[in-house]
């Protein structure tokens, strides 16, 4: 199966555990993300991405600017190491590294996780690409992606184990909408995809088919 089905899967068994109450209360958080209209402020192709320096997992830096100089970049925002369709995405994508790479691109992933926290996700999932800590989301801001987590979930997080202020090292309860972009070596954006539901995400096949057109 492709990443694609394996999250609708997991999404399946995920639900099928969830009480009535908490999953009436994400599928309608997901909705009001949607109607908010943020995609809306999200950044779109064609435009040109801001550039960044952000630590990656063992505290050095990484700069886009840098990557971009000699190759393609395909960036994934995902919202932490403790969600299980994030993890799903990463090590789909650590699983299509070689033909990226072989495309001539440059992987990276960010979250809003502190380096450690990264750092476990990286170790967790076997990731040999680049992963950053957008601490306070201010990389995911200027891509127009950061959102608050309703009051109402808050409680539902914390009873799965998922305390978001430590995880985060801030307590603005503040996530980036899971997306991926594939940026041109002058910065712009060759292929957007922001989706307000977690569940969903760009499948890497999908990414080697863009890369390919890439010239």
């Amino acid at each position: 199966m492709n990443l694609t089905e394996n999250l609708q899967q997991l999404q399946t068994e995920i639900e099928a555990k969830l009480p009535e109450d908490a999953k009436a209360k994400m599928q309608k958080a997901v909705v009001d993300l949607s109607d908010s209209g943020i995609i809306n402020n999200s950044l779109k192709i064609g435009e040109k991405v801001p550039e960044f320096s952000l630590q990656n997992a063992v505290g050095n830096a990484v700069d886009l600017k840098s990557l971009l100089a000699e190759n393609p970049v395909v960036i994934s925002f995902y919202r932490g190491g403790w969600c299980p369709y994030c993890n799903m995405e990463l090590r789909g994508l650590q699983k299509y590294l070689p033909e990226i790479t072989e495309l001539g691109a440059k992987l990276i992933a960010i979250s809003p996780e502190t380096p450690d926290n990264s750092l476990s996700t990286t170790e967790k999932n076997e990731l040999t690409f680049e992963v950053l800590s957008d601490v306070g989301n201010q990389v995911a801001k200027k891509f127009g992606l950061v959102f608050q987590v309703p009051e109402e979930l808050r409680p539902i997080y914390q009873n799965f184990g998922i305390d978001l202020p430590a995880y985060n090292g801030d307590k603005s309860f503040e996530l980036p909408i899971a997306a991926t972009y594939v940026v041109g070596t002058d910065g712009t954006v060759i292929h957007s995809f922001v989706d307000p539901d977690y569940t969903k995400r760009l499948d890497p096949e999908e990414i080697i088919n863009v890369l390919k057109k890439v010239k």
